[in-house]
């Protein structure tokens, strides 16, 4: 039975096409959006209504360069996680960033912990279901 094969000729190397990495990009831009996003929510939740002022600047630009930050590491490690702390881990982000937001429209520290629980819960619940069930 005869069978083909694709041998190259000897003294001739075959061009190798360059490894492409799509998802590359993403690992930096969806931090920055992320950030921009918290950034400024976090300036328009707590001007509420009032004048511009450059502490509210810093404000914004500070939990966003932070929220982002956060992301950009987590992004980073996520792939040596096992799965539980993989799930834990983006319960545990999306509760602070969810406690702090919630916080700075002048209510109390109780109710902040709370829902920042309360939803950090939820995602935790799902992320682990998530990771679970594609692995």
């Amino acid at each position: 039975m005869a069978t083909h094969t694709t041998l190259t000729r000897p003294g001739r190397a075959r061009a190798r096409t360059p490894a492409r990495h799509p998802h590359r990009a993403i690992g930096w831009v969806l931090p920055l959006v992320l950030g921009v996003i918290v950034g400024f929510w976090a300036f328009f939740i707590h001007r509420d209504g009032g004048a511009t002022t450059g502490g509210l600047i810093w404000l914004g630009v500070a939990s966003g360069v932070g929220f982002a930050a956060l992301c950009f590491v987590l992004g980073r490690v996520q792939g040596r996680l096992p799965v539980e702390a993989r799930a834990a881990a983006y319960g545990a982000v999306t509760a602070i960033v969810i406690g702090y937001l919630f916080s700075l429209h002048n209510h109390s520290v109780l109710s902040s912990t709370v829902l920042g629980l309360g939803v950090g819960a939820g995602v935790t619940v799902y992320a682990f279901y998530l990771f679970y069930t594609r692995e």
